[in-house]
């Protein structure tokens, strides 16, 4: 299977069979904790957005497999602020590194940087559209939790209208043989385009507006936060940015299936109170370590290490 020069931009853009190849290329770095397979190679991470797990994830990865990073961590210190367009940029960027890892708030503009660059682009997220390497650690975690995928239950839960992790999310488990929950108020559905490739590729769905209407019927209970940032009305923000608070209170024996695991993309404000931590279903901070080895792969793979 063939990743070298490959540009990672859309969960839309891979196979099952691509999908499951990663995957399996992270199991084996997970047993890894340094090598130098990349010695020699240059990350370029351009973070026109704000970013704490991916960005340092991608450059631990980077580390990790003996390459070297250059990039930054806000655009209010580039030439964007002089007015330089992105193609521009790009231009410049993909002469100086072997693949760039991009986070921009406008949707699309990962497809843009690929269709310019000579090297790999990573899309590290764009807008409320899509976040494929996330999607990869989500299922990369949701494997290692449950032993497999095929015939879980999978809720996700809050903002599923902005939300760009369950947007990749819901398409990458189209792949597989499983029921899905949307809970989200009226305000923050899930988009029918998302909902129309649920439907087209046969995948029972059910949507609620109540996190109590299906907390004993699944496997994996996928948190989000509610994204003030992406409201054009922050007056609406206000009035649901506390309409899902999962507390240990609702985990009660009894009341989840004991495999339960809870899963978040983080950061979270208060959608998951922090005695929930404690309990057996907690396993975000897991998956948020799991990006290191799903990103370790996905590097090696697109710069034909592996």
């Amino acid at each position: 299977m063939e990743f070298k020069g490959k540009h990672i931009i859309s969960i839309h853009d891979l196979t099952k069979q691509e999908i499951l190849h990663i995957l399996s290329i992270a199991s084996e770095f997970d047993a890894l904790q340094q090598s130098f397979l990349l010695k020699g190679k240059i990350l370029a991470t351009l973070f026109f957005e704000p970013s704490t797990r991916t960005r340092l994830s991608f450059e631990t990865a980077m580390h990790r497999l003996g390459g070297s990073v250059i990039g930054f961590g806000s655009a209010a210190i580039t030439s964007v602020q002089k007015g330089e367009t992105l193609a521009d940029t790009i231009s410049m960027i993909h002469g100086y590194a072997d693949a760039i890892v991009i986070r921009h708030h406008i949707e699309g503009a990962a497809r843009l940087a690929s269709q310019i660059s000579k090297v790999p682009v990573i899309n590290a997220g764009d807008g409320a559209n899509q976040h494929p390497t996330q999607t990869l650690v989500d299922l990369y975690t949701i494997r290692k939790a449950q032993n497999t995928i095929d015939g879980l239950s999978i809720a996700m839960v809050g903002d599923l209208k902005y939300g760009r992790t369950v947007h990749s999310l819901a398409v990458a488990l189209a792949h597989f043989k499983v029921k899905l929950y949307f809970v989200a108020p009226d305000e923050l559905k899930m988009p029918t385009k998302v909902i129309e490739h649920v439907k087209k590729n046969n995948i029972e769905y059910f949507e609620s507006t109540q996190i109590e209407d299906i907390l004993g019927k699944v496997d994996i209970l996928y948190m989000t936060r509610i994204q003030k940032e992406r409201f054009p009305d922050l007056k609406e923000y206000e009035k649901i940015k506390n309409v899902y608070i999962l507390t240990a209170n609702m985990l009660k024996s009894g009341m989840v299936k004991d495999n339960l695991k809870i899963l978040h993309p983080l950061p979270r404000i208060n959608e998951i109170t922090p005695d929930v931590d404690a309990t057996k279903y907690a396993y975000y901070f897991q998956q948020a370590h799991n990006g290191i080895p799903v990103r370790k792969a996905i590097l090696a793979l697109v710069m034909g290490a592996v």
